[in-house]
């Protein structure tokens, strides 16, 4: 693979435009879990473990928005939910889950409604690496917030809007071409502010920046000048919140 294409692989930053996820992620979704050298995976397993911690999943009702071929399901069956149901927007990523976990309840998304689920009826929602792909996230979050019960935790992941705000894409390599994904920009005072206003209160937030401990993700892909553009710059958060037990808004 020639240098240019190794700065455009899914894990570095970049700049250009991007497609719709849907069709982009259908596109990804036979080669997405054979990433593992993918900076963005590696950090968000680590910031979604750690946000995990101290949350028991012990029977508990589990919603994962955006939850692509599963990435986090091994973890989360190890704490022996109730169950677990899976939504996208890509059908590609949903039929990979499947293959990994034929018993799995998974919805195709076409909008904000999340099918199958009564107010009130979930544990913890999570949505990693998948916020900053929507255009209206206070829609999102009110419907999340809806299935969510009282005193419920619901748990964000994604790049850092300081990174995208600087020029970062998510791309991914498909029949020798660079695919960049569109992302929105919404920054963390604007996702705690619909947080707020629907009786969502933070409980933890976590952020990683391009320093020296990714630096090697970079000399892998002979990536240096890219490293050295963004060193500094935060590229991932971590966002828990908890839904107010007095009831709330959404």
């Amino acid at each position: 693979m020639p240098l240019f294409g190794r700065f455009k692989q899914s894990f570095f930053l970049q700049r250009s435009k991007g497609a719709a996820s849907s069709e982009a992620y259908d596109q990804w979704s036979a080669t997405y879990d054979s990433q593992p050298d993918n900076l963005m995976l590696a950090l968000d397993e680590q910031l979604t473990a750690e946000l995990l911690k101290g949350i028991s999943l012990q029977s508990k009702i589990i919603a994962d928005i955006g939850c692509g071929t599963g990435r986090h399901w091994e973890k989360i069956r190890k704490g022996n939910p109730g169950r677990i149901f899976g939504f996208d927007v890509s059908a590609g990523m949903l039929a990979i889950l499947k293959q990994k976990y034929p018993q799995a309840e998974t919805f195709l998304l076409r909008d904000n409604h999340l099918p199958g689920l009564e107010n009130d009826s979930c544990d913890l929602l999570l949505s990693t690496l998948t916020i900053a792909h929507i255009r209206n996230p206070a829609q999102s979050m009110k419907e999340w917030c809806r299935v969510l019960k009282p005193g419920a935790r619901m748990l964000i992941t994604d790049y850092h809007p300081a990174a995208l705000a600087k020029g970062a894409r998510r791309t991914f390599s498909h029949n020798h071409q660079t695919i960049a994904i569109r992302n929105y920009i919404h920054s963390i005072e604007k996702l705690n502010k619909i947080a707020r206003q629907l009786g969502l209160k933070q409980v933890r937030f976590i952020e990683r920046k391009i320093d020296e401990t990714v630096k090697s993700y970079y000399d892998k892909q002979q990536a240096i000048a890219l490293y050295e553009d963004f060193y500094g710059t935060p590229i991932i958060y971590g966002l828990l919140l908890i839904k107010s037990d007095a009831g709330s808004p959404c």
